[in-house]
């Protein structure tokens, strides 16, 4: 793995490790202003950045994960980051442990010059029909 993948990688369990915490400080130092979280289901939602942290650090926990092969590529000032999910989760209580396949979309601010995400796709075959509705109750906006 090159150093910039490591990087990259070494954000990510930064990310996720917050995530298990539910470090709200970290995952703002970590996420874009305009981040958001997409989930790509049946029926897609989105959350973004305010929305995500609050369900992160309340409604929507992670308690495990593990990454499979790593895939990394970089486009100027933007990385992207692919890999299967193992995520050991919970919504509103409610078992969301399964297999994922992840995409993140990390940009380097021209200021700070500092990788932040902009961008999660988490997608999942999930037959269980009320989930997106429960992910969309999550959407501070509404």
């Amino acid at each position: 793995m090159d150093e910039f993948s490591a990087k990259i990688e070494a954000l990510e369990h930064l990310w996720m490790r917050s995530w298990m915490q539910r470090d709200r400080n970290q995952m703002k130092s970590l996420a874009a202003r305009d981040f958001i979280f997409l989930l790509g289901s049946s029926k897609p939602v989105i959350l973004d950045r305010a929305s995500w942290l609050e369900a992160a650090t309340t409604r929507f926990r992670c308690t495990g994960y593990r990454f499979d092969e790593v895939y990394v590529r970089r486009h100027g000032n933007v990385a992207v980051f692919a890999t299967r999910l193992g995520l050991e989760a919970s919504i509103e209580g409610r078992d969301w442990t399964g297999d994922s396949w992840v995409v993140d979309l990390w940009q380097k601010g021209k200021i700070a010059r500092k990788w932040k995400l902009i961008e999660r796709t988490l997608s999942r075959p999930d037959t269980d029909e009320k989930m997106p509705d429960a992910i969309r109750a999550m959407q501070l906006w509404r």
